[in-house]
Formats: C-alpha cells, structure tokens, sequence
C-alpha cells in the first residue's frame, strides 16, 4: 500500500510491511518498509542494475533483521518502479538514492546505508555525505567480469564508513581473493561457491537456505558492532 513517509515510520512500533512512492527528480522510487518492533536501527537497501528487490539476498535479510530490531527498507530506483529493463548511468542512480534519503530519515533511526551490486556502489559513494553510519555492500562489482584490471576498489575504500562487503566465493564480478587488504573498520565475509547472485552450483557443499543463513547471519552479527549498540536479544 502506499503511504506517507511519517506514516510509515510509525508502524514501526509493532512491525508489519507497508509501502511508499518517492517522488525523485529521476522518476518515482519507492520503499518497501519491513518493519521491526522497537527498532533500533535502519538498513536502507537497493537493488542491482539486472533486477530488483526480489533478490534472495535482500529478500532474507528483509525477513531477517526485523527479528534483530532493525527495520528494513528496500528502495527500487525509478528506472525500476518504471518497468525499464536497463538501469540508466551511475550518476542518475545516484540522484534517485539521494533524493529517497530524507523519506529514510523520518524514521529517525540511524541509517546503514546498502545494497546489491550497482546498489552497493551507490550506496559506496554517497554513504557519508548522506549521514550514513555504515555501508553494507552485497556482491560489490569490483571489477567487470574477465577485467579485473579495471578495479573499482577505489569506489568501496572512498566509503570511509564501517563496512561489510558480502561476497560469493565464485563471483565473476569479484572474488573474495580479488579484494585489496581492507582497513579496519571494513570486514568481508565469504559465501563458498556463491555466484554474483549468491546461487550455488548443485555440487556445493552448501545449500540456498544454509548460504542464506550464513549472509543473514554475517549482517545481524555486523550491524551492533557497526553502530555500536548492544545485540538484540533472540
């Protein structure tokens, strides 16, 4: 359903999904608002440039991180809410994040800001100058896939923000051993035989639900420690 900014921060207080239309100078975005009971936090998460929020990943953490006191919000970018099938440039994802911001802010929790692939990069490069207070990157496209001499590490480092990079142990568009020696306050958990979509190969000695509890897991662990609050009970 849709509904107002304020409206849908208020729910929060004993949970349940509701849904928003932005108004963004890139078109209409909108936020699906997954919210946890007493919140104490916010992860504010976009898509890839090859799909939406139905993603897996984003999909569990959504179903996830409410039980860990942290409300989730999924944005999809105008491009998306449009029923296009190609996202526009960086710089026009850009505009429709940042012009989503201040409807995240009237939750008036801190904000962790995140997302998939090119969501992760757009999350990467505006996290501080939005108010972020840490970056969750999921499958981080450090490079095109076959040309790692085109490093976007760059892009991730400049996040000067706690960070967690969540990558498949088989993405083409990065592997865990590609990444460069991570500063401090950046940590990257590994999810074996992961594709850039998380999906396994049938000879994985893992399964979707157990790859999926490793990334839901690595992100409720993450997140107090990023804020500094203390865990949630449960």
């Amino acid at each position: 359903m849709a509904g107002s900014a304020g409206s849908a921060g208020g729910v929060g207080a004993t949970g349940g999904v509701t849904a928003e239309t932005v108004p963004t100078p890139a078109g209409d975005a909108r936020i699906t608002w997954h919210h946890a009971p007493g919140a104490r936090a916010l992860l504010a998460a976009s898509h890839g440039a090859g799909g939406g929020i139905e993603a897996r990943d984003l999909r569990a953490l959504a179903e996830t991180l409410p039980g860990h006191g942290v409300s989730v919000a999924l944005v999809e970018q105008p491009w998306r809410v449009a029923g296009k099938k190609v996202a526009p440039a960086p710089s026009t994802l850009d505009t429709g994040w940042r012009a989503v911001w201040p409807a995240l802010e009237r939750a008036g929790l801190p904000i962790v800001a995140g997302g998939r692939s090119a969501g992760a990069r757009v999350a990467c490069r505006t996290a501080r100058e939005l108010g972020a207070k840490a970056v969750l990157a999921l499958s981080f496209p450090l490079h095109a896939p076959g040309k790692p001499e085109r490093s976007r590490a760059a892009e991730l480092l400049d996040a000067g923000l706690p960070t967690l990079i969540v990558q498949g142990g088989r993405d083409p568009f990065g592997r865990p051993e590609e990444f460069p020696e991570l500063p401090a306050d950046m940590e990257l958990v590994a999810v074996p035989y992961g594709d850039h979509g998380f999906g396994l190969p049938k000879s994985a000695e893992l399964d979707e639900p157990a790859a999926l509890a490793l990334i839901t897991g690595a992100v409720a662990d993450w997140l107090p420690r990023a804020l500094g609050l203390p865990r949630a009970r449960g």
